[in-house]
């Protein structure tokens, strides 16, 4: 069975545009739950401009499914907060200071030793570990040396190329990366830019698809129709 993690971000975006607690993430992340949802997903950024700090320590105190907390690990801030929260898997984002959003994964070889080092520091903590990749046969192969648990393969290229009408040449790269990470024993995740249109496809060409983690398109869906209902249509797709 595929996981659906809802990423919830994006209530924390709408939150801190008004200041306030309106909507209320803590209770964002319970309903995902509620709703049917097998996790919640965060992404705490170094200023805060989403996800704060404060919202990553009060979700794991409610948190009855699984919790992901999505971050890059060259913040120190970071790897204290997971930490301290010992969510039930990090995974590592090598983003820029002040990027918008997640737009490239690690260089697995050129990174090796230091994701040995880091990934380790969360293992020993007791934390599965998934670290952000492109669909490309050497950095998912290298991934399997640096000791993480699984792979995220980083969507935005499927999904462009789906909304292209090049389905099969969207899907044919994480197949094929997909296998590579199966035979070196690794979890699969993906992630980015996965909704309600492309995500039943992507599935059926991956169908040992560990996790998905979905948020902005599923927020911009809960805005035209409903919150619950739109957790229940994603998890469809994973059937």
């Amino acid at each position: 069975m595929t996981k659906l993690s809802v990423n919830i971000n994006k209530f924390a975006t709408l939150r801190n545009s008004r200041g306030g607690d309106n909507p209320n993430v803590v209770k964002a992340a319970v309903d995902a739950q509620l709703f049917g949802a097998d996790g919640v997903t965060v992404h705490p950024r170094p200023d805060e401009r989403h996800i704060r700090y404060d919202d990553v320590r009060e979700i794991r105190t409610i948190i009855t499914t699984e919790f992901n907390i999505e971050g890059n690990p060259t913040e120190d801030k970071f790897v204290d907060l997971v930490l301290e929260t010992k969510p039930h898997q990090v995974t590592l984002v090598p983003d820029a200071l002040g990027q918008l959003t997640s737009d490239h994964g690690w260089d697995t070889i050129k990174h090796k030793d230091y994701l040995v080092d880091i990934i380790g520091v969360f293992k020993k903590a007791g934390i599965r570990v998934s670290i952000f990749v492109d669909p490309v046969a050497d950095m998912v192969a290298a991934a399997a040396a640096t000791g993480t648990d699984r792979i995220e393969l980083y969507t935005e290229g499927y999904a462009k190329a789906y909304a292209e009408g090049k389905r099969a040449d969207a899907v044919a790269p994480y197949v094929a990366a997909a296998a590579i990470a199966r035979d070196a024993g690794l979890g699969i995740n993906a992630g980015h830019d996965l909704d309600l249109q492309n995500l039943a496809f992507l599935k059926q060409h991956i169908p040992y698809l560990d996790e998905v983690s979905i948020g902005h398109a599923l927020v911009c869906d809960a805005l035209y129709l409903g919150y619950e209902n739109v957790v229940q249509l994603y998890k469809r797709q994973l059937l």
